[in-house]
């Protein structure tokens, strides 16, 4: 086939659009979250201990991030569909549609881990300032869930385009 026209699956790129669509609306759902229910808890506290408030913005900051993973598979995926260039079959839009929701859906978990714990976590640091670091230790570890969907991402999405030997 020339490289004008179109090779491979011709549904197999409405999976890897759907794919990366998936990991940046899922993952920007999980910040948008973990964002406003942080939020909520940092402004409630501040009317309490205002001189907190700075230091009480490390889950907004968290939660923020996990839109980054998104985006960055996102990119991953969008920049590896190109079907006049090179054949694009179904096996590689439903691993670059795996990649997405992998990444998507561990940043939605970890974004309403990250609302959850930092909503009540800087409520309590307010009143317990001993609480900090046991607040930050849960954070780091509901953001690891989103690192995970991260990697497994990459790893799926690197696995399109060995579907066939050309």
């Amino acid at each position: 086939m020339s490289s004008s026209t179109f090779s491979g699956d011709e549904t197999a790129p409405f999976f890897g659009f759907l794919g990366a669509a998936a990991a940046l609306v899922f993952s920007c759902m999980g910040a948008a979250y973990g964002t406003a229910k942080s939020g909520v808890g940092v402004a409630s506290m501040g009317v309490m201990r205002p001189e907190l408030v700075m230091k009480s913005i490390v889950p907004v900051v968290m939660a923020g991030v996990l839109g980054i993973y998104g985006l960055i598979i996102a990119v991953i995926i969008s920049t590896g569909i190109n079907p006049k260039a090179k054949s694009y079959y179904l096996f590689d839009g439903y691993a670059h549609l795996s990649s997405g929701l992998a990444c998507g859906l561990a940043g939605l978990s970890a974004g309403m881990a990250i609302g959850i714990v930092g909503d009540a976590g800087v409520r309590a640091n307010a009143q317990q300032p001993k609480l900090f670091v046991g607040m930050i230790l849960i954070l780091i570890f509901a953001e690891a869930l989103a690192l995970y969907g991260l990697i497994v991402g990459i790893i799926l999405s690197s696995r399109a385009g060995q579907s066939r030997a050309e």
